[in-house]
């Protein structure tokens, strides 16, 4: 039975404890004898802290079992791979692919009688699917370190190879149980990462795949008519959230951070830094669309913290302006990318599922026309033949 197989991962998983505990004692006993040849060894036995022994040795032991679980699950998700590769490979290739299909339902009864019902078919099609959708093993086999199999089942329905491979690097890179990455990808967090990327030119200062547009902050808990104020208080209390939603890399600053030049106070809402990139990235709130004049506030804001907060590792400061409804011409004409400016929606409330992946869908198709209209002028004409009447100067910006 299949379980025959698990039974021996378990041995080998244990196995793999003892020995690695084994080391690590053998460790420490090199590291205690080191010791005692510079020290002299204490005859009182109460000054052992037992606390600290049972602390250490509880962190050797789930240590090497996370280890030797993620060995057990990479053998696995292996196995699979190379199951579903080669029945894809032999049986439903060329002219033996209608001959396939049909004895794939037999061979699947066949392993269940032998291995146990996850040979089902249902199964056994997703392992077919997965070799076809991760054809090259190394990928695979880099990824099973820290996917599991049910990752991969979330992921394989998905419609294209970026968006496969977005969630895939979002699962390492924040390592991501199998609950959050079905919640990102319920929540189209690929497609609202590509509209905010499509709002950025080749010159742009903003880092790709930085941003989402729009963000969705339904989980602050908000109430209708709330204020700047009940935002960003409701972020600082739900402050995990909200990073969660913001993306990896992000680490909290500062709250109003207090800018004074020529004898005036300004004041930022909030202040993060991104680990990643290394460098300052300023959070604007506001109620309502979109203004321009935003722009020379958010400009302001960047260029204080490059002369005053910037350090000498650090790159130049970036910010977003998160607005209740992005004008999204106006924000394409401003050119606000390339002063390193970007803009998003927040949603505090999320429509039902349909009229979600309907909107999202929508602003998506107007991205990449947008987009695409770039392309057709590369070096900006439409612009030149457009007042900037509504454009803020250097030196002009509302404080709100």
């Amino acid at each position: 039975m299949f379980y025959d197989i698990i039974y021996l991962l378990k041995k080998q998983y244990n196995a793999i404890c003892s020995i690695c505990i084994m080391d690590e004692m053998k460790m420490s006993k090199k590291k205690t004898n080191s010791k005692n040849n510079s020290i002299s060894i204490t005859k009182n036995p109460k000054a052992i802290d037992e606390t600290v022994l049972f602390e250490r040795a509880c962190e050797i032991i789930e240590s090497r079992k996370h280890r030797a679980g993620s060995f057990a699950n990479r053998e696995v998700t292996l196995m699979y791979w190379e199951v579903g590769q080669y029945i894809g490979s032999v049986l439903l290739e060329g002219e033996r692919a209608e001959y396939g299909k049909k004895i794939v339902a037999t061979l699947s009864q066949q392993l269940v009688e032998k291995y146990g019902k996850v040979f089902e078919l249902r199964n056994l099609r997703r392992m077919i699917q997965f070799a076809d959708v991760f054809p090259d093993i190394k990928i695979v086999s880099t990824l099973s370190t820290q996917l599991s199999w049910s990752h991969f089942i979330e992921i394989l329905p998905l419609k294209t190879e970026k968006e496969k491979l977005y969630y895939a690097n979002d699962v390492v890179t924040r390592n991501l149980g199998v609950r959050d990455l079905r919640h990102q990808i319920s929540r189209k967090a690929y497609e609202r990462q590509e509209i905010a990327n499509t709002q950025l030119s080749e010159k742009s200062t903003v880092p790709f795949n930085v941003f989402k547009d729009p963000y969705l902050l339904d989980t602050l808990g908000l109430k209708d008519n709330f204020l700047e104020a009940d935002l960003e208080k409701a972020i600082l209390t739900e402050l995990e959230k909200f990073i969660l939603e913001f993306g990896h890399g992000f680490t909290f600053v500062e709250r109003q951070k207090r800018m004074t030049m020529d004898g005036d106070d300004f004041t930022l809402d909030l202040l993060f830094f991104h680990r990643v990139l290394r460098r300052l990235v300023a959070v604007e709130l506001k109620m309502g669309r979109f203004k321009p004049q935003y722009m020379g506030q958010m400009r302001f804001y960047l260029k204080w913290l490059d002369r005053y907060e910037r350090q000498e590792n650090e790159n130049a400061p970036i910010g977003i302006i998160l607005c209740t409804t992005a004008s999204r011409g106006q924000i394409e004409l401003l050119e606000l990318d390339k002063e390193g400016i970007a803009v998003a929606e927040y949603w505090t409330a999320l429509p039902q599922k349909n009229e979600f992946e309907r909107k999202i869908k929508e602003i998506l198709y107007e991205a990449r026309e947008r987009l695409e209209r770039r392309k057709l002028f590369p070096n900006g004409e439409i612009h030149r033949q457009i007042d900037y009447f509504f454009e803020s100067k250097d030196d002009e910006f509302v404080e709100e």
